[in-house]
C-alpha cells in the first residue's frame, strides 16, 4: 500500500504506508507520517538548521534499529543537507528545514529525531544548554523535583530553563544561548552546576556514568554537550510501545503529580497541540553565558 501526502508544495510518497511500526499500539507508517505532518509548525523552530541524528526502525520498533547520520544518495534533492567537520574528514547530514522533509522521513522508516545543539553554520559554537535528568529507579517526583532545582539555579545565574518531558523516562532542562563560547566552555559550566547539585543532594542525584553505580539516583547528564551529539527533538515520537512522544512543557507543570515523562503519543497528542507551544518564542530569552 502506497499513499501520496500532499505537504506544502511536495508530494511525499508513504511506501508500505499499512506496515505496523509500533505493534503495541497498532500503529503504521501512514500514522507515523501524519504525526510529522501535524507537529510540523511546532517542531520545526526547534529541529531547522540543525544536522540531525535519525533513529530509524525499518521493520517496526519490536525489531532491530539503527542511527542513520549520513544522508543516503537515494534521499531527493529537495531534502536539505550539511557537511560538517568529523574526525578524520567531513560527514553531510539531512536538516529538516520543511514539513514535507519530516514526512518523508517517516516514509523512510524515521522514529526518532535527535539534534545537535548548534546548528549547521556554527557548529562548535552550541545555542543550547541541556541537562537530562534520566532515573534509575524509584519516582517520577524525584525527577521532576530535580528538574525545578535546575531551574532556580539556573535563573539565578541569568538563564532562561524550559523543561520537556522526554517519551522515555526523564526530563530535559533547556536553556536557549546567544551564540559564542564553545562546547567546552558550555560542558563546563553544567558540570560545575551539576556536580553542585549532587553535593548538596547525594542521595538522590549522581553524576555517575556507569548504570550499575547509581543505585536508584537519578543521573544529571550533561555529556550532550559536546560537538556532534544530540539531544531527542522536541514533538517526536519514542521508539516504545505506546509511540511516545517528547513534549515541552509550561514550567509550572513541573509541580503537577500527575506529570509522566510518557504520558502523551501518537494518539493523544493532539489535544495538547491544540493548546499551542508552550516553548513559543524561546529564542527571544536567549542570554549570553553566565561567568563562574
Amino acid at each position: 500500500m502506497t499513499e501520496q501526502l500532499r505537504i506544502g508544495r511536495r508530494d511525499v510518497r508513504i511506501t508500505h504506508a499499512d506496515r505496523v511500526v509500533f505493534p503495541g499500539a497498532g500503529l503504521t507508517k501512514l500514522d507515523l507520517a501524519r504525526h510529522y505532518e501535524a507537529v510540523a509548525p511546532l517542531m520545526l523552530p526547534y529541529v531547522r538548521g540543525r544536522p540531525l541524528a535519525l533513529q530509524a526502525f525499518p521493520d517496526g520498533i519490536d525489531a532491530d534499529g539503527y542511527f542513520l547520520k549520513a544522508v543516503p544518495s537515494y534521499f531527493p534533492d529537495w531534502v536539505d543537507r550539511a557537511t560538517v567537520p568529523k574526525t578524520g574528514g567531513k560527514i553531510t547530514q539531512v536538516l529538516a528545514q520543511h514539513a514535507a522533509t519530516l514526512v518523508y522521513l517517516a516514509g523512510q522508516n524515521v522514529v526518532t529525531l535527535h539534534t545537535w545543539l548548534s546548528r549547521a553554520d556554527q557548529p562548535r559554537k552550541p545555542d543550547r544548554l541541556t541537562l537530562d535528568f534520566d532515573p534509575s529507579g524509584g519516582g517520577f517526583e524525584e525527577v521532576r523535583a530535580a528538574a525545578r532545582t535546575a531551574g532556580e539555579r539556573l535563573r539565578d545565574l541569568g538563564l532562561f530553563p524550559y523543561a520537556m518531558t522526554t517519551g522515555s523516562r526523564g526530563v530535559h532542562v533547556v536553556c536557549p544561548l546567544r551564540r559564542g563560547p564553545s562546547f567546552p566552555d558550555v560542558h563546563g559550566f553544567a558540570r560545575a552546576l551539576a556536580e553542585e547539585m549532587v553535593s548538596d543532594d547525594p542521595r538522590h542525584l549522581t553524576l555517575e556514568w556507569h548504570k550499575a553505580e547509581r543505585g536508584e539516583r537519578i543521573y544529571v547528564d550533561v555529556n550532550r554537550i559536546a560537538y556532534a551529539q544530540h539531544a531527542v527533538a522536541p514533538y517526536a515520537v519514542r521508539s516504545r510501545r505506546d509511540a511516545p512522544v517528547a513534549v515541552p512543557l509550561h514550567w509550572e507543570e513541573l509541580s503537577n503529580r500527575g506529570l509522566k515523562p510518557d504520558g502523551w503519543t501518537v494518539k493523544n497528542v493532539a489535544a495538547r497541540l491544540a493548546d499551542g507551544d508552550p516553548w513559543s518564542g524561546m529564542y527571544r530569552h536567549a542570554r549570553a553565558l553566565p561567568k563562574r
